[in-house]
């Protein structure tokens, strides 16, 4: 007897994320995520179970890839300062494909009332992590870090063309507010 073909869940989340990209968050199905992936609905569901679970995992994904950037940036035993300098340089990296794939990522969420809660948790979290209290340090620090959104936001949603030397300029000036030398 053969060997059981194996899906590469890599791949489907992959293309769930092209699918997301295309034809937005209504697009997401089971269907079109398969179809996307060369593979039978079946397939997907052996993968994920159901739509939400592949949300799901396509948000853990995105966390875990985020995480790894972070930790790169400011080492797995660095103070909230050190988060949050890694956090903006990491989201001011105007690295199209990772940061477009977030972009295409929160939209989703965004979109659907169901998934809101991930994302407003994973801000909860940031908003720990980065310890933003409410001294008179934390508010530079916070003004940062919703400038760092802001800006990503305006850019990844469409919503103000920037172009490379006016991302760079923006970008330079919120890590100039936290001391980054490093872009």
């Amino acid at each position: 007897m053969g060997r059981k073909p194996t899906i590469d869940r890599e791949a489907v989340l992959d293309a769930a994320e092209g699918v997301v990209s295309k034809l937005g968050a209504a697009g997401l199905t089971i269907d079109a995520v398969a179809k996307a992936a060369g593979i039978t609905k079946g397939g997907v569901q052996s993968c994920f179970g159901n739509k939400e679970s592949m949300i799901e995992a396509m948000i853990k994904r995105w966390d875990m890839y985020y995480q790894k950037q972070l930790a790169e940036l400011s080492g797995h035993t660095a103070s909230p300062d050190d988060k949050l300098k890694a956090h903006v340089v990491t989201t001011s990296q105007d690295d199209e494909s990772n940061v477009s794939r977030s972009a295409v990522l929160l939209s989703a969420l965004l979109q659907s009332p169901d998934y809101l809660g991930s994302v407003r948790d994973w801000y909860m979290e940031r908003q720990r992590e980065f310890a933003l209290g409410e001294s008179d340090h934390d508010d530079t620090r916070r003004i940062a870090f919703l400038a760092t959104e802001g800006l990503f936001f305006l850019k990844y949603f469409g919503l103000m063309a920037l172009s490379e030397g006016e991302w760079e300029q923006n970008a330079a000036a919120i890590r100039r507010l936290l001391d980054v030398d490093e872009k």
